[in-house]
């Protein structure tokens, strides 16, 4: 049982990223789905689907690199965590790498990213950064 499913799927990705596979899959959620969403948006993976499974169905993330040896993805950190919940309101959101970077945050209105949570004014949980 993963007591931080977010987390857990950040680390996936961040392994899958070090040991140079093309893709991953993961056991599936409504969060990990919205999540996964963002990243496409943003160019940070190629894409994503839901394949059923046996026991349950599982997320399959297809990763996106630049070439063969440089991921997109540099970097990925869980803000956010359920020992220490992070809430920020709309002055608050911060900018990650000065831009280059998404933050990803829960909103009352659904997960989104922060730029678009600033633009919606709106405040909400700090779950992740991706860089």
């Amino acid at each position: 049982m993963v007591n931080d499913p977010i987390a857990d799927m950040l680390t996936r990705i961040r392994n899958s990223l070090m040991a140079g596979h093309e893709s991953l899959a993961m056991p599936v959620s409504r969060m990990k789905l919205a999540i996964a969403k963002i990243l496409q948006e943003e160019g940070f993976i190629t894409g994503f689907e839901v394949v059923k499974g046996k026991p349950q169905r599982m997320i399959k993330i297809t990763l996106r690199r630049l070439d063969k040896n440089l991921p997109v993805i540099t970097g990925l950190k869980r803000v956010s965590r359920p020992g220490l919940r992070v809430y920020v309101g709309r002055q608050e959101i911060p900018r990650v790498y000065g831009g280059l970077g998404v933050a990803i945050i829960s909103t009352s209105q659904g997960v989104m990213t922060g730029k678009d949570a600033w633009r919606r004014k709106l405040g909400g949980e700090l779950l992740c950064y991706v860089w």
